[in-house]
């Protein structure tokens, strides 16, 4: 192999690697926050309850699991590099490859990008009935004990919000 097709392979591989991450970093949801809506939650009447937090414990969100953007780029990306190498079957053997494990790759690279760092809120409504809700953290603000808080209900589901 000559120099320039190992200096153009290694080109390609670094282009093709920077863009699947772009690819990815574009499918992190908008989060779970308390502020967060769908276009189907808009206008929509919610119910209103109001409650004292009892604590907010930091948890992880996960990431998504679907794979269906991170795979395909992957494989993507391991099929193009897989195909720089050899020729003839050995091309063809290392496209597949290269496509089987860059779909693994990009699976795993997917559930990193999109993990959220979240809270787990208890809460004591007016009733006395204790809830616990999961969202993810808005702007590092955490809710701490005593604060009042509203709870917002529709369709199974619940935010905590000021």
């Amino acid at each position: 192999m000559t120099l320039f097709k190992k200096n153009m392979r290694g080109v390609l591989f670094g282009t093709v690697t920077v863009a699947m991450a772009l690819v990815l970093s574009g499918c992190a949801s908008p989060g779970l926050t308390g502020k967060t809506y769908s276009q189907n939650e808009a206008r929509q009447v919610q119910t209103v309850r109001y409650a004292t937090v009892l604590s907010a414990t930091p948890v992880v969100i996960e990431g998504r699991k679907d794979g269906i953007v991170g795979t395909g780029a992957g494989a993507i990306v391991g099929g193009i590099a897989g195909s720089t190498l050899g020729g003839g079957k050995g091309a063809s053997i290392a496209t597949v490859l290269g496509a089987v494990a860059g779909g693994v790759a990009g699976q795993a690279i997917e559930g990193n990008v999109t993990r959220k760092q979240g809270q787990e809120i208890t809460v004591r409504l007016s009733n006395n009935e204790i809830l616990s809700i999961v969202q993810e953290v808005e702007n590092q603000s955490y809710f701490r004990a005593g604060e009042q808080v509203r709870i917002l209900n529709r369709g199974g589901v619940t935010r905590v919000v000021y």
